[in-house]
């Protein structure tokens, strides 16, 4: 099953393509369906430099939302990892818990 991350955030194949170690595991490209005669056929599809791949929390690449399907780079050295912080700019939000209050009419209704 797949498993959904935390984070992950879109660029254009493009931008990550300028990484100079930069390589594609072209054999996990995401499948696209058509039908042909009535009948749904999957076919391999390209990757082209504007195609939208995801740079998830743990710095892997995907073809897809999900951070353990159709990888297409997991080379993940501390070039690779400042290449994502100085030239993506790919920063990991931190999420401030939030604490919710009851209002005076809600307490009054329990009471």
């Amino acid at each position: 099953m797949a498993t959904m991350g935390k984070y992950c955030k879109a660029y254009l194949l493009k931008d990550l393509r300028q990484f100079s170690q930069w390589t594609e595991q072209v054999e996990n490209v995401r499948k696209e369906k058509k039908q042909v005669d009535g009948k749904e056929v999957e076919f391999e599809r390209q990757l082209t430099d504007d195609d939208i791949l995801y740079l998830q929390e743990n710095y892997v690449i995907t073809d897809g939302i999900f951070k353990d399907e159709n990888i297409i780079f997991d080379h993940l050295t501390s070039e690779w990892k400042e290449f994502c912080t100085k030239t993506l700019l790919f920063e990991i939000p931190v999420y401030e818990p939030i604490t919710v209050s009851t209002s005076v009419t809600q307490n009054n209704a329990k009471s």
